[in-house]
């Protein structure tokens, strides 16, 4: 299999520019005219730009008519702007900015944001569903649904990988290093659905109410 290619910040502002487009009711496919005009470049730029996220596969240009996203493009652009509206949020509701302003400083996050750190940013904000102009944020767990089961349902002597930490329990896990990615193994259980877990910091008492709303995946 090829090595993913490595976009540049340029590079995803092209993609996001066709998918907010898009959103806002522009094609698909999106003019050229129209993805030259927003990111104020030439249109022989563009069509430049263009040919190279086509031949990555990111893009496919139909000439005459514009650009339209592949579905690794679809992928990408709802990557970046997940994590731009997910710092507007941040910036707009715990900083005060304005929610114009929130959103054009997190222009400057947006290509940066590990999916580690948008993970732990979407749990803090309690998993919002808009940024701060009130534009969608794409989702993006990192364990699909249909495998992550409750830490509270696991067997003892199950190891396991901690997937969504809830935005209620996220500060004391995260200080016991129970956070999204980690492994830890299931020590035993109690008559009131406590779980005993060993974790990256040592053992752990994990009340019925926080093992329950731990979700988890079994390690293959």
């Amino acid at each position: 299999m090829a090595d993913p290619y490595l976009t540049s910040e340029a590079e995803e502002m092209y993609i996001i520019t066709v998918a907010r487009a898009i959103e806002d009711g522009v094609g698909p496919p999106v003019p050229v005219s129209t993805i030259s005009g927003v990111l104020e470049v030439s249109s022989v730029s563009a069509n430049q730009m263009i040919k190279k996220l086509e031949s990555a596969g990111l893009l496919s240009y139909a000439p005459y008519k514009g650009v339209t996203l592949t579905d690794t493009g679809d992928v990408l652009a709802n990557t970046v702007l997940r994590n731009r509206r997910l710092w507007g949020r941040f910036l707009a509701d715990h900083l005060g900015l304005t929610p114009a302003k929130a959103d054009e400083v997190a222009c400057e996050m947006e290509h940066v944001t590990p999916d580690m750190v948008a993970n732990r940013l979407a749990s803090f904000l309690g998993d919002p569903t808009t940024g701060p102009t009130g534009k969608p944020i794409p989702g993006g767990p990192i364990v699909p649904p249909s495998t992550a089961v409750a830490l509270s349902d696991i067997a003892v002597g199950e190891t396991v990988t901690v997937g969504t930490v809830k935005a209620e329990h996220f500060a004391f896990l995260r200080s016991q290093g129970i956070d999204e990615g980690a492994e830890i193994l299931v020590l035993g259980s109690g008559a009131d659905d406590s779980v005993l877990i060993g974790g990256p910091k040592g053992t752990l008492h994990l009340a019925a109410g926080v093992a329950s709303n731990l979700d988890v995946v079994r390690d293959l």
